[in-house]
């Protein structure tokens, strides 16, 4: 009996590697993936709002309205906020002072929720904190002019009461607030509250 190498066949099949997500390869050429988890994410976000704003289209006091549905908004990123924080420090050292939760809120529980970190923090040492980030995962799905600027707090509410609960379990109590210059771009700025 002879035993040769592969056969024809097996030189058609494309090579198949795994690389570091989110790329892979299948035989020279590379592909780019966009992560599920990160897109399934958006998508719920995105249909949150709209359920809430839905929900609330039917009141006839339009200013109303949208305090209503940015608070409800702001209240579930709130508790969202809390319980994520809760298991990103369950083995974490305790922090030394506000600038230090402020560094690990930019680094670590910004890069666990939106896959990448605050592009710029800045405070002056009072209590005030800026956080920049420069392309907010939230916000890229719109157009990068201004036409969509007024429709960003309703897009914004939901990631403002994320940063204020994960900052109470933290021992911080605080007022955050989000603004929007030019798509997708967006400033953070948190007010510690002392006690």
């Amino acid at each position: 009996m002879m035993l040769s190498g592969p056969g024809p066949e097996a030189a058609e099949q494309p090579q198949f590697m795994m690389l570091p997500p989110p790329y892979f390869t299948v035989g020279m050429k590379l592909f780019y993936v966009a992560m599920a988890d990160d897109v399934l994410f958006e998508f719920l976000h995105m249909a949150i709002v709209a359920h809430i704003y839905k929900e609330q289209a039917t009141r006839e006091d339009i200013d109303k309205e949208r305090v209503t549905c940015v608070s409800t908004l702001e209240s579930m990123g709130f508790r969202v906020g809390q319980g994520l924080i809760e298991r990103f420090t369950k083995d974490s050292p305790s922090f030394k002072d506000d600038l230090d939760i402020m560094k690990f809120i930019c680094k670590d529980f910004w890069s666990t929720i939106f896959k990448k970190q605050i592009d710029n923090l800045r405070t002056n040492h009072q209590g005030t904190y800026v956080l920049q980030d420069n392309k907010f995962a939230l916000l890229t799905q719109f157009s990068t002019g201004k036409q969509y600027l007024e429709e960003a707090p309703k897009y914004l509410a939901f990631s403002c009461g994320l940063i204020r609960g994960a900052l109470s379990i933290l021992g911080l109590e605080s007022a955050v607030t989000a603004e929007v210059s030019l798509m997708p771009s967006c400033k953070f700025q948190i007010v510690v509250q002392k006690i």
